[in-house]
């Protein structure tokens, strides 16, 4: 069985942020990058399918050249193939030209399945899984916490939480399927992984390998335009409820909740 991993690298979540000063971007000096985490989950659930039915587990990524650590990452981890697409171009494309390259990247080549993370913690939109199934006119499956492939390697069934319950569904393959916290327990890079990713394929490719028009990508081809990026307001300093008892200080914060948070 061969499955695509989409993955795409993103700030650490422990990485203070901070807006530059056009008010539309972020300032990228001293951020720490990382494989987004649910990505990580479509990586795990690749490398468990690729240990029950064999084939190739390919990851593929788009962005700056510093994108190739996060790929080396998902290597070390046991995948085999990587492919990064990097080109000046790309830079500002939004979800829908981020999902246009992968599609054109990955449509050539031989696959069962695609996973990718449901979302990305930086931008939260959750568009290029979706927009990535429909250029490339397969099922999609989003927000999946089980995946059963058949033993055939025909079809498979995904499991969805639905409003306190399990919806399943079904679907011949290939399809694509956005992961989520969940799904499985990521495990680490091995130290001989790590040394063993170093001579693993590795290719990259530009619009033009791709054969993409650059004016259709990049800031000038978004769809999606940022006005501003703003910081979330300042909270206030939180009070500590005096009282001798449990029952007084209940009562205190009953009183506060209505006099002040005007809660109820």
């Amino acid at each position: 069985m061969n499955v695509i991993v989409c993955l795409k690298q993103v700030p650490d979540t422990e990485t203070q942020i901070k807006i530059a000063p056009d008010g539309k971007s972020i300032v990228t000096d001293d951020i720490k990058w990382v494989m987004n985490p649910y990505d990580e989950y479509g990586v795990e659930e690749a490398l468990r399918l690729k240990e029950k039915f064999g084939g190739e587990v390919t990851v593929v990524s788009l962005g700056p050249k510093r994108v190739t650590e996060s790929i080396r990452t998902a290597l070390a981890m046991g995948a085999d193939k990587g492919i990064l697409i990097s080109d000046d171009a790309l830079e500002g494309s939004d979800s829908l030209a981020t999902a246009k390259a992968l599609a054109a990247a990955i449509k050539d080549l031989d696959y069962d399945l695609i996973f990718t993370g449901q979302r990305g913690v930086d931008d939260d939109m959750g568009v290029v899984g979706a927009s990535l199934a429909e250029f490339l006119d397969v099922p999609q499956f989003s927000v999946i916490v089980k995946v059963e492939v058949a033993e055939d390697g025909k079809s498979v069934k995904a499991h969805r939480p639905v409003e306190g319950q399990v919806l399943v569904v079904e679907s011949s393959l290939p399809a694509l399927i956005t992961t989520q916290k969940g799904l499985n327990e990521p495990r680490y890079a091995t130290l001989p992984g790590i040394m063993k990713a170093k001579k693993k394929p590795f290719e990259e490719k530009t619009l033009a390998d791709l054969g993409l028009d650059p004016a259709k990508v990049g800031e000038g081809g978004r769809k999606v335009k940022i006005l501003e990026l703003t910081p979330p307001p300042k909270r206030g300093e939180g009070k500590i409820i005096e009282g001798e008892t449990p029952q007084e200080k209940a009562a205190e914060l009953a009183k506060l909740l209505h006099e002040e948070a005007k809660v109820f």
